[in-house]
Protein backbone atom coordinates (compact mmCIF):
# COMPACT_ATOMS: atom_id res chain seq x y z
CA UNK A 1 0.00 0.00 0.00
CA UNK A 2 2.85 2.37 0.69
CA UNK A 3 4.78 1.38 -2.18
CA UNK A 4 1.37 2.65 -4.01
CA UNK A 5 1.13 5.78 -2.23
CA UNK A 6 4.69 6.69 -3.74
CA UNK A 7 4.63 5.38 -7.04
CA UNK A 8 0.75 7.50 -7.41
CA UNK A 9 3.47 10.59 -5.81
CA UNK A 10 5.75 10.08 -8.19
CA UNK A 11 3.58 10.00 -11.23
CA UNK A 12 1.94 13.62 -10.43
CA UNK A 13 5.44 15.04 -10.00
CA UNK A 14 6.30 13.23 -13.54
CA UNK A 15 3.30 14.78 -14.90
CA UNK A 16 3.75 18.43 -13.38
CA UNK A 17 7.08 17.71 -14.53
CA UNK A 18 6.46 17.41 -18.20
CA UNK A 19 3.95 19.94 -18.40
CA UNK A 20 6.26 22.54 -17.08
CA UNK A 21 9.07 21.17 -19.68
CA UNK A 22 6.25 21.50 -22.38
CA UNK A 23 5.57 25.37 -21.44
CA UNK A 24 8.88 26.74 -21.25
CA UNK A 25 9.82 24.66 -24.47
CA UNK A 26 6.36 26.49 -26.17
CA UNK A 27 7.86 29.89 -24.80
CA UNK A 28 11.39 29.84 -25.78
CA UNK A 29 10.07 28.96 -29.15
CA UNK A 30 8.21 32.41 -28.83
CA UNK A 31 10.54 34.19 -27.97
CA UNK A 32 12.72 32.64 -30.85
CA UNK A 33 10.35 33.70 -33.19
CA UNK A 34 10.25 37.09 -32.38
CA UNK A 35 13.58 37.83 -32.35
CA UNK A 36 14.02 35.86 -35.98
CA UNK A 37 11.32 38.64 -36.93
CA UNK A 38 13.24 41.54 -35.67
CA UNK A 39 16.45 40.36 -37.22
CA UNK A 40 14.25 40.09 -40.65
CA UNK A 41 13.47 43.66 -40.25
CA UNK A 42 17.14 45.35 -39.39
CA UNK A 43 18.75 43.33 -42.42
CA UNK A 44 16.76 45.22 -44.96
CA UNK A 45 17.54 48.92 -43.57
CA UNK A 46 20.53 48.96 -40.65
CA UNK A 47 19.30 53.08 -40.14
CA UNK A 48 15.85 52.22 -38.09
CA UNK A 49 16.97 49.16 -35.88
CA UNK A 50 16.76 51.70 -32.64
CA UNK A 51 13.07 51.28 -33.76
CA UNK A 52 12.75 47.70 -34.49
CA UNK A 53 14.21 46.86 -30.97
CA UNK A 54 12.24 49.00 -29.58
CA UNK A 55 9.10 47.19 -30.90
CA UNK A 56 10.24 43.99 -30.00
CA UNK A 57 11.38 45.12 -26.50
CA UNK A 58 7.69 45.63 -26.19
CA UNK A 59 6.31 42.36 -27.63
CA UNK A 60 8.87 40.63 -25.25
CA UNK A 61 7.05 42.21 -22.31
CA UNK A 62 3.58 41.44 -23.58
CA UNK A 63 4.64 37.72 -24.05
CA UNK A 64 5.77 38.03 -20.06
CA UNK A 65 7.96 34.57 -20.18
CA UNK A 66 8.10 34.75 -16.38
CA UNK A 67 4.81 35.11 -15.76
CA UNK A 68 4.12 32.43 -18.04
CA UNK A 69 6.60 30.23 -16.42
CA UNK A 70 5.44 30.89 -13.15
CA UNK A 71 2.55 28.89 -12.57
CA UNK A 72 3.32 25.66 -14.07
CA UNK A 73 6.64 26.05 -11.89
CA UNK A 74 4.65 26.63 -8.86
CA UNK A 75 3.21 23.61 -9.23
CA UNK A 76 5.55 21.49 -9.84
CA UNK A 77 7.37 22.60 -6.77
CA UNK A 78 4.37 21.87 -4.86
CA UNK A 79 4.54 18.44 -6.13
CA UNK A 80 7.94 17.88 -5.46
CA UNK A 81 7.26 18.78 -2.10
CA UNK A 82 4.20 16.56 -1.28
CA UNK A 83 6.87 13.63 -2.73
CA UNK A 84 9.75 14.70 -0.61
CA UNK A 85 6.94 14.17 2.63
CA UNK A 86 5.91 10.77 1.13
CA UNK A 87 8.76 9.24 0.68
CA UNK A 88 9.75 11.17 4.12
CA UNK A 89 6.86 9.13 6.06
CA UNK A 90 6.97 5.33 3.82
CA UNK A 91 11.15 5.10 4.74
CA UNK A 92 12.29 5.83 8.10
CA UNK A 93 16.06 6.81 7.63
CA UNK A 94 16.65 5.49 11.39
CA UNK A 95 16.48 1.84 11.48
CA UNK A 96 18.10 1.30 14.56
CA UNK A 97 15.34 2.09 16.51
CA UNK A 98 14.59 -1.71 16.10
CA UNK A 99 17.94 -3.00 16.92
CA UNK A 100 18.39 -4.70 19.77
CA UNK A 101 21.38 -5.70 21.72
CA UNK A 102 22.12 -9.65 21.25
CA UNK A 103 25.25 -11.35 21.64
CA UNK A 104 26.54 -13.28 18.29
CA UNK A 105 28.57 -16.00 17.73
CA UNK A 106 31.46 -13.60 15.89
CA UNK A 107 33.04 -16.33 14.23
CA UNK A 108 29.94 -18.03 12.93
CA UNK A 109 28.76 -14.67 11.55
CA UNK A 110 32.10 -13.89 9.88
CA UNK A 111 31.70 -17.18 8.28
CA UNK A 112 28.10 -16.82 6.62
CA UNK A 113 29.60 -13.80 5.30
CA UNK A 114 32.40 -15.06 3.87
CA UNK A 115 30.56 -17.89 2.28
CA UNK A 116 28.25 -15.41 0.85
CA UNK A 117 30.67 -13.56 -0.90
CA UNK A 118 32.43 -17.24 -1.96
CA UNK A 119 29.23 -18.26 -3.07
CA UNK A 120 28.25 -15.42 -4.68
CA UNK A 121 31.69 -15.62 -7.21
CA UNK A 122 33.21 -12.69 -5.31
CA UNK A 123 36.34 -13.86 -4.05
CA UNK A 124 38.73 -11.56 -3.98
CA UNK A 125 36.06 -9.67 -1.27
CA UNK A 126 35.36 -12.41 0.46
CA UNK A 127 39.76 -13.16 0.78
CA UNK A 128 39.48 -9.30 1.68
CA UNK A 129 36.72 -9.77 4.55
CA UNK A 130 38.53 -13.34 5.76
CA UNK A 131 41.69 -11.40 5.99
CA UNK A 132 40.40 -8.48 8.11
CA UNK A 133 38.06 -10.82 10.39
CA UNK A 134 41.28 -12.81 10.43
CA UNK A 135 39.08 -16.33 9.79
CA UNK A 136 42.16 -17.57 7.72
CA UNK A 137 42.27 -21.01 9.03
CA UNK A 138 38.70 -22.06 8.44
CA UNK A 139 38.46 -19.93 4.91
CA UNK A 140 40.59 -21.91 3.01
CA UNK A 141 38.26 -25.06 2.58
CA UNK A 142 35.39 -22.88 1.86
CA UNK A 143 36.67 -20.63 -1.09
CA UNK A 144 38.26 -23.66 -3.07
CA UNK A 145 34.72 -25.79 -2.96
CA UNK A 146 33.20 -22.98 -4.39
CA UNK A 147 36.19 -21.80 -7.00
CA UNK A 148 35.62 -25.33 -8.36
CA UNK A 149 31.94 -25.38 -8.09
CA UNK A 150 32.01 -21.49 -10.40
CA UNK A 151 34.83 -22.95 -12.70
CA UNK A 152 32.53 -25.71 -13.92
CA UNK A 153 29.57 -22.75 -14.16
CA UNK A 154 31.97 -21.15 -16.28
CA UNK A 155 32.70 -24.02 -18.52
CA UNK A 156 28.71 -24.61 -19.15
CA UNK A 157 28.45 -20.96 -19.66
CA UNK A 158 30.95 -22.06 -23.08
CA UNK A 159 28.44 -25.57 -23.58
CA UNK A 160 31.20 -27.63 -22.15
CA UNK A 161 30.30 -30.25 -19.77
CA UNK A 162 33.32 -31.93 -18.86
CA UNK A 163 33.53 -30.25 -15.66
CA UNK A 164 30.60 -30.85 -14.44
CA UNK A 165 30.56 -34.14 -15.65
CA UNK A 166 33.94 -35.50 -13.76
CA UNK A 167 32.33 -33.69 -10.58
CA UNK A 168 28.84 -36.09 -11.35
CA UNK A 169 31.03 -39.17 -11.45
CA UNK A 170 33.34 -38.52 -8.44
CA UNK A 171 29.78 -37.45 -6.45
CA UNK A 172 27.17 -40.33 -8.06
CA UNK A 173 26.91 -42.12 -5.09
CA UNK A 174 25.91 -38.63 -3.15
CA UNK A 175 23.82 -37.27 -6.12
CA UNK A 176 21.74 -41.05 -6.06
CA UNK A 177 20.82 -40.42 -1.90
CA UNK A 178 19.90 -37.17 -2.50
CA UNK A 179 17.33 -38.54 -5.21
CA UNK A 180 19.06 -36.48 -7.89
CA UNK A 181 18.57 -37.08 -11.97
CA UNK A 182 21.57 -34.75 -12.36
CA UNK A 183 23.66 -37.22 -13.92
CA UNK A 184 21.34 -38.67 -16.17
CA UNK A 185 20.89 -34.69 -17.37
CA UNK A 186 24.42 -34.08 -18.03
CA UNK A 187 24.86 -36.92 -20.16
CA UNK A 188 21.58 -36.27 -22.06
CA UNK A 189 22.96 -32.70 -22.82
CA UNK A 190 26.09 -33.93 -23.99
CA UNK A 191 24.44 -36.28 -25.82
CA UNK A 192 22.58 -33.47 -27.55
CA UNK A 193 25.74 -31.17 -28.50
CA UNK A 194 27.39 -34.17 -30.01
CA UNK A 195 24.32 -34.58 -32.49
CA UNK A 196 24.79 -30.85 -33.02
CA UNK A 197 27.91 -31.18 -34.11
CA UNK A 198 26.67 -33.60 -36.57
CA UNK A 199 28.16 -36.55 -35.38
CA UNK A 200 25.58 -39.35 -35.50
CA UNK A 201 27.73 -42.47 -34.48
CA UNK A 202 29.63 -40.67 -32.17
CA UNK A 203 26.25 -39.71 -30.19
CA UNK A 204 24.92 -43.07 -30.88
CA UNK A 205 28.29 -44.54 -28.73
CA UNK A 206 27.91 -42.24 -26.12
CA UNK A 207 24.37 -43.41 -25.77
CA UNK A 208 25.32 -46.95 -25.35
CA UNK A 209 28.06 -46.10 -22.63
CA UNK A 210 26.29 -43.46 -20.60
CA UNK A 211 22.60 -43.71 -21.09
CA UNK A 212 21.87 -47.62 -20.91
CA UNK A 213 22.60 -47.47 -17.41
CA UNK A 214 18.98 -45.07 -17.15
CA UNK A 215 17.11 -47.18 -19.10
CA UNK A 216 14.83 -48.75 -16.26
CA UNK A 217 13.99 -45.93 -14.55
CA UNK A 218 13.94 -43.36 -17.72
CA UNK A 219 13.09 -45.36 -20.29
CA UNK A 220 10.66 -42.67 -21.95
CA UNK A 221 13.41 -39.51 -21.54
CA UNK A 222 15.92 -42.10 -23.44
CA UNK A 223 13.15 -42.68 -26.39
CA UNK A 224 13.15 -39.05 -27.02
CA UNK A 225 16.47 -38.69 -27.24
CA UNK A 226 16.92 -41.79 -29.50
CA UNK A 227 14.25 -39.77 -31.76
CA UNK A 228 17.08 -37.06 -31.85
CA UNK A 229 19.31 -39.16 -33.82
CA UNK A 230 17.02 -39.03 -37.06
CA UNK A 231 17.82 -35.23 -36.92
CA UNK A 232 21.32 -35.17 -36.78
CA UNK A 233 23.49 -31.86 -37.10
CA UNK A 234 19.93 -30.10 -37.58
CA UNK A 235 18.10 -30.23 -34.33
CA UNK A 236 17.87 -26.59 -33.99
CA UNK A 237 14.73 -26.82 -36.52
CA UNK A 238 13.44 -30.44 -35.92
CA UNK A 239 10.54 -31.27 -33.47
CA UNK A 240 13.26 -31.44 -30.07
CA UNK A 241 14.45 -28.10 -30.51
CA UNK A 242 13.69 -27.71 -27.17
CA UNK A 243 15.88 -29.77 -25.30
CA UNK A 244 18.72 -27.38 -26.38
CA UNK A 245 17.49 -24.04 -25.61
CA UNK A 246 19.50 -21.95 -23.45
CA UNK A 247 16.80 -21.91 -20.84
CA UNK A 248 17.73 -25.67 -20.46
CA UNK A 249 21.47 -25.33 -19.48
CA UNK A 250 20.26 -22.48 -17.12
CA UNK A 251 18.16 -25.16 -15.23
CA UNK A 252 20.64 -27.41 -15.17
CA UNK A 253 23.37 -24.90 -14.08
CA UNK A 254 20.97 -24.30 -11.57
CA UNK A 255 20.33 -28.09 -10.55
CA UNK A 256 23.90 -28.47 -10.63
CA UNK A 257 24.70 -25.24 -7.97
CA UNK A 258 21.53 -26.66 -5.78
CA UNK A 259 23.35 -30.17 -5.57
CA UNK A 260 26.77 -28.78 -4.96
CA UNK A 261 25.74 -26.88 -1.95
CA UNK A 262 23.33 -29.89 -0.70
CA UNK A 263 26.57 -31.89 -0.64
CA UNK A 264 28.56 -29.34 0.80
CA UNK A 265 26.27 -28.61 3.74
CA UNK A 266 24.75 -25.88 2.69
CA UNK A 267 21.82 -24.44 1.61
CA UNK A 268 21.07 -23.30 -2.39
CA UNK A 269 19.96 -19.85 -0.70
CA UNK A 270 22.91 -17.46 0.95
CA UNK A 271 21.70 -17.76 4.62
CA UNK A 272 22.83 -14.01 4.98
CA UNK A 273 20.53 -13.56 1.99
CA UNK A 274 17.47 -14.96 3.57
CA UNK A 275 18.25 -13.17 6.46
CA UNK A 276 17.97 -10.06 5.18
CA UNK A 277 15.26 -10.75 3.15
CA UNK A 278 13.53 -11.34 6.17
CA UNK A 279 14.20 -8.47 7.80
CA UNK A 280 12.98 -6.07 5.05
CA UNK A 281 10.04 -7.85 5.87
CA UNK A 282 9.86 -7.66 9.34
CA UNK A 283 11.51 -4.08 9.68
CA UNK A 284 8.03 -2.22 9.39
CA UNK A 285 5.99 -3.40 11.78
CA UNK A 286 8.85 -3.30 14.49
CA UNK A 287 9.59 0.41 13.78
CA UNK A 288 5.93 1.16 13.98
CA UNK A 289 6.27 -0.41 17.67
CA UNK A 290 8.86 0.99 18.85
CA UNK A 291 7.52 4.23 17.80
CA UNK A 292 5.14 4.14 20.16
CA UNK A 293 7.52 2.23 22.50
CA UNK A 294 9.57 5.04 22.36
CA UNK A 295 9.81 5.90 26.08
CA UNK A 296 10.44 2.18 26.98
CA UNK A 297 13.59 1.50 25.12
CA UNK A 298 14.84 -0.94 28.18
CA UNK A 299 11.43 -2.84 28.32
CA UNK A 300 12.04 -3.82 24.24
CA UNK A 301 15.86 -4.81 24.68
CA UNK A 302 14.87 -7.69 27.56
CA UNK A 303 11.65 -8.93 25.81
CA UNK A 304 12.11 -12.68 25.67
CA UNK A 305 9.99 -12.41 22.51
CA UNK A 306 8.62 -10.14 19.80
CA UNK A 307 5.41 -8.14 20.94
CA UNK A 308 3.64 -7.27 17.80
CA UNK A 309 3.07 -10.30 15.14
CA UNK A 310 5.60 -9.96 12.28
CA UNK A 311 4.46 -11.71 9.47
CA UNK A 312 6.16 -13.34 6.70
CA UNK A 313 5.98 -15.09 3.27
CA UNK A 314 6.09 -18.75 2.96
CA UNK A 315 9.46 -19.11 1.92
CA UNK A 316 10.86 -17.36 5.48
CA UNK A 317 8.90 -20.06 7.45
CA UNK A 318 11.15 -22.85 8.33
CA UNK A 319 9.49 -24.28 11.38
CA UNK A 320 6.07 -24.81 13.32
CA UNK A 321 4.51 -22.05 15.12
CA UNK A 322 2.56 -22.41 17.97
CA UNK A 323 0.01 -20.04 19.38
CA UNK A 324 -1.59 -20.55 22.57
CA UNK A 325 -5.89 -20.67 21.97
CA UNK A 326 -6.40 -19.44 25.72
CA UNK A 327 -3.52 -16.79 26.20
CA UNK A 328 -3.16 -16.06 22.76
CA UNK A 329 0.71 -16.57 23.19
CA UNK A 330 3.61 -18.40 21.16
CA UNK A 331 5.21 -21.15 22.93
CA UNK A 332 8.58 -20.96 24.24
CA UNK A 333 11.06 -23.34 25.46
CA UNK A 334 10.04 -22.31 28.89
CA UNK A 335 6.27 -22.22 27.84
CA UNK A 336 5.79 -25.35 25.39
CA UNK A 337 2.71 -26.70 23.54
CA UNK A 338 1.29 -29.43 25.58
CA UNK A 339 -1.22 -32.26 24.55
CA UNK A 340 -4.29 -32.91 26.37
CA UNK A 341 -5.56 -36.28 27.04
CA UNK A 342 -8.56 -34.99 25.10
CA UNK A 343 -6.33 -34.33 21.73
CA UNK A 344 -5.84 -30.36 21.80
CA UNK A 345 -3.63 -28.55 22.57
CA UNK A 346 -2.63 -25.49 25.10
CA UNK A 347 0.85 -24.01 26.31
CA UNK A 348 1.96 -25.16 29.68
CA UNK A 349 1.53 -22.11 31.39
CA UNK A 350 -2.12 -22.08 30.20
CA UNK A 351 -2.33 -25.57 31.18
CA UNK A 352 -0.89 -24.76 34.73
CA UNK A 353 -3.38 -21.47 35.90
CA UNK A 354 -6.30 -23.17 34.86
CA UNK A 355 -5.45 -26.10 37.24
CA UNK A 356 -4.37 -24.12 39.81
CA UNK A 357 -0.70 -25.76 39.89
CA UNK A 358 -1.21 -28.71 38.79
CA UNK A 359 -3.97 -29.45 42.21
CA UNK A 360 -7.46 -29.35 40.34
CA UNK A 361 -8.85 -30.89 37.50
CA UNK A 362 -10.27 -28.56 34.59
CA UNK A 363 -12.71 -28.63 31.67
CA UNK A 364 -11.12 -28.04 28.47
CA UNK A 365 -12.02 -25.07 26.67
CA UNK A 366 -12.73 -26.98 23.16
CA UNK A 367 -14.52 -30.26 24.46
CA UNK A 368 -16.42 -31.03 28.11
CA UNK A 369 -13.96 -33.49 28.83
CA UNK A 370 -12.38 -33.13 31.98
CA UNK A 371 -7.91 -32.82 31.96
CA UNK A 372 -5.70 -33.65 34.51
CA UNK A 373 -2.51 -31.63 34.32
CA UNK A 374 -0.71 -34.48 35.08
CA UNK A 375 -1.56 -36.45 32.32
CA UNK A 376 -0.47 -33.52 29.63
CA UNK A 377 2.52 -34.25 27.42
CA UNK A 378 4.67 -31.91 25.61
CA UNK A 379 4.96 -31.38 22.09
CA UNK A 380 8.47 -30.86 20.34
CA UNK A 381 7.99 -28.72 17.26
Amino acid sequence: MELNSIKDAFDRVAKKQKLSCSKSQEVIDQIIQEIEKALGKIQPSLSDYKHVLSDLRTTLKDIAPLSQLEGTQKELNIALSKYAKVIEKSFNPDIAKAYRNIEFDVHTVNQIIAIHFYRQGFFDIGDCFISEARELESAASIKSSFLEMFQILEAMKHWNLEPALNWAANNSDKLKQNGSDLVLRLHSMQFLEILKKGSRNEALKYARNHLTPFSSDHMAELQKLMACLLFTGRLDSSPYSALISPTNWEKLAEELSKQFCNILGYSFESPLSVTIAAGVQGLPPLLKFMNVMAGKKQEWQTMKQLPVPVELDKEFQFHSVFVCPVSKEQSTDDNPPMLMPCGHVLCKQSIMKMSKNSTKSFKCPYCPSDVEATKCRQLYL
